[in-house]
């Protein structure tokens, strides 16, 4: 029997109450994990924002949200907006005064009853928090997000980022470049990356609520951070092919345990030097175990993902990042993994 084949989430039903859907846990029981991550999960993973979250996202000028589009492909997005432009009324929504860049699926992909994830990151603290929810309300340039999910992320793999702003200059516009994954500067800028973001979903039925417990796992849909030394992610085939580690992370297996039942995410890359924006749709597989894996100095698996639909839009950010200073995580990788 193979790894792959060893991952059996249906062999392992939901608990009543558990915040984690058949495929995190079908990870976590083959990890071994399980049993030890439920108490602090239940505890940890809510259906409202504390106060701290509610504060932090209010502070942010910049989010990334996860969405689907109409062929159910997660897509991974970035909004912008002056401090504010994310707030929360109370602790069970959160809304999002900002449109989409012309171009990103983001625009075609809000709309009311669409499950959405959200990544709030400050780089330069390294801090984020992350929660999972549902479009509540949808207007004209402002949107509400109902809460099903919330919870923090430590700050592992995190590259150290400040901002600094661009002169407006008003002939510098955005624009959608087309563009291939055989591209020369596509290559480059994945194969140089130490940081994007990933989109995942996870094709769900209901959604339970108590005020006790938080909601188990609907139809919905994650974004997260993934970091590693520029060069961690190798561009294989000519691009039609990205290989990239999966460092040890909180175990909660979030990403993967949506890829072992929906093996399609989204991908977004950021030009940190000049603003640009790639959006990637790729299909996933992941490797547990075997030479492949071991080529990537501490990986503990593998994804391998072929590139599908992509979107690029040049000079979207008003800003550029100043000099990155690399997660001390990344340093104490070894080559086993330790």
């Amino acid at each position: 029997m193979s790894d792959h084949e060893k991952v059996q989430p249906w062999s392992h039903p939901v608990s009543e109450g558990s915040p984690f859907h058949k495929g995190e846990l079908g990870i976590q029981e083959y990890m071994g994990i399980r049993h030890r991550l439920d108490g602090p999960a239940r505890q940890g993973i809510r259906n409202y924002m504390p106060e701290q979250h509610r504060e932090f996202f209010s502070g942010l000028q910049y989010l990334l949200i996860g969405s689907l589009d109409d062929e159910g492909h997660p897509w991974a997005s970035i909004v912008t907006g002056e401090a504010g432009f994310v707030a929360s009324p109370d602790p069970r929504q959160l809304t999002i005064s900002s449109v989409p860049y012309h171009g990103d699926p983001l625009a075609e992909n809000l709309r009311l009853g669409a499950p959405v994830g959200i990544l709030g990151i400050d780089f330069h603290t390294r801090r984020r928090n992350r929660l999972n929810g549902v479009v509540a309300d949808c207007s004209e340039g402002q949107y509400a997000v109902s809460v099903s999910q919330s919870f923090g992320n430590c700050p592992k793999y995190i590259q150290s980022r400040s901002l600094l702003y661009q002169s407006q200059d008003s002939s510098v516009r955005p624009y959608v470049q087309p563009c291939h994954y055989a591209d020369v500067e596509v290559q480059n800028l994945i194969g140089q990356a130490d940081t994007f973001f990933i989109a995942s979903s996870y094709p769900g039925i209901s959604l339970r609520e108590s005020s006790e417990n938080p909601p188990a796992r609907a139809h919905g849909v994650d974004v997260s951070h993934r970091g590693g030394k520029p060069g961690f992610i190798r561009v294989k085939e000519g691009g039609r092919y990205l290989e990239v580690p999966d460092y040890s992370g909180n175990f909660f297996f979030n990403t993967l345990g949506n890829l072992l039942l929906h093996p399609r995410a989204g991908l977004l890359f950021i030009d940190f030097e000049h603003g640009h924006l790639l959006y990637l749709s790729v299909r996933c597989d992941v490797l547990w175990s075997g030479q492949e894996v071991k080529q990537h100095v501490g990986a503990q698996r593998l994804i391998r993902m072929e590139v599908g639909k992509m979107h690029w839009i040049k000079n979207a950010l008003p800003w550029s990042w100043g000099t990155k200073e690399i997660s001390p995580y990344l340093n104490r990788l070894s080559p086993h993994g330790e």
